[in-house]
């Protein structure tokens, strides 16, 4: 396993990220103490979670993969570096979601309690709120940090722009500054390299990327023409989060470039999801890959792309074929 340091901090992560997004709906818990525990055994030092996981949750599993997560950190916090996200919904009231200061500071406390720990290490906001000034977002973030409930703060699912705005803010204002970004990114959706991915190096910001086998379909075990019943592109077991999924990646052209992707894999004798994370961990600008599973032995061609180094050459044809990609809705 290879580590690097988060941004500014003194922190130094894996340079891949167990995601815990499954536990509570997809993932039962004994299943989700096997996945813990083998990325433990290939290196694995830093956990991602959130207050609405699992994905797909039904009302009474919201929060499960808070409290899955802290019962097995239970005796070994201090080994890992944790990092939980506010923002979703939590409750039926308005003021149960988003960045206000009202719903920040239940949300910390609420998910110190699920995750049983006296504090978080990366505190990140899930999805930006445009309803909340950024000033109250950021005043109540620094009033999290000096309660020493949280150690450094990031932001998920924000375009550059409103995270330059927020940053600013911070410096003006002089409060606690956001050390990370985690967005989206794999082979299929690249549109952070034009202005997300140059704001972070620029600004010394730790990248986590999430999502980076597309929801599995970069695992190369789906169809055009499937309609799955399980997974993340099940609505049936996924509900609206399936339906979200499908509506971003099952396309015609996605399949196609999946169909070319697999070929170089297979002529360089690597499996697809290997190839696809060890392209994502090539980007300078990246700092740890967020992987996810619903079972343990969807780790195994992931937690093997730690060791693997693409050549210059191999990149720069993994780039080439999927620059559409980086066009957004312009380039579909």
């Amino acid at each position: 396993m290879q580590y690097k340091q988060l941004s500014r901090t003194g922190l130094s992560v894996s340079r891949l990220c167990l995601g815990t997004g499954t536990f509570g709906h997809q993932t039962d818990e004994a299943e989700a103490v096997r996945i813990l525990d083998a990325a433990v055994d290939a290196g694995v030092n830093f956990i991602d979670t959130a207050d609405m996981y699992p994905g797909g949750a039904l009302p009474h599993e919201v929060g499960s993969s808070e409290e899955i997560t802290g019962r097995w950190l239970k005796g070994k916090r201090g080994r890992f570096i944790l990092g939980t996200k506010a923002g979703g919904p939590m409750g039926p009231s308005q003021w149960d979601r988003g960045a206000s200061r009202k719903h920040l500071l239940d949300a910390i406390d609420a998910s110190l309690k699920r995750l049983d720990t006296d504090y978080v290490d990366l505190y990140q906001i899930h999805m930006d709120d445009p309803s909340t000034p950024l000033d109250e977002t950021a005043e109540a973030l620094d009033l999290i940090v000096r309660s020493g409930k949280v150690r450094y703060i990031g932001v998920s699912n924000f375009l550059a722009y409103r995270l330059a705005r927020a940053i600013g803010r911070q410096d003006t204002l002089r409060l606690a500054r956001f050390v990370s970004v985690q967005p989206r990114y794999n082979l299929l959706f690249r549109e952070i390299e034009r202005d997300l991915l140059p704001l972070a190096q620029e600004e010394n910001l730790a990248v986590i990327p999430y999502n980076p086998l597309a929801g599995g379909l970069l695992t190369n075990r789906y169809k055009l023409d499937d309609n799955p019943d399980q997974g993340r592109f099940s609505t049936t077991e996924m509900g609206q989060f399936g339906a979200m999924y499908k509506a971003r990646y099952w396309k015609e052209r996605e399949f196609e470039t999946i169909r070319q992707l697999r070929a170089i894999g297979q002529e360089i004798g690597e499996p697809l999801p290997k190839l696809a994370i060890a392209w994502i961990m090539a980007n300078p600008a990246i700092t740890s890959v967020i992987l996810g599973a619903s079972r343990t032995e969807q780790l195994t061609d992931t937690l093997a792309a730690a060791d693997f180094l693409i050549s210059a050459e191999l990149k720069a044809k993994l780039d080439e074929l999927t620059s559409v990609y980086r066009q957004g809705d312009a380039g579909r």
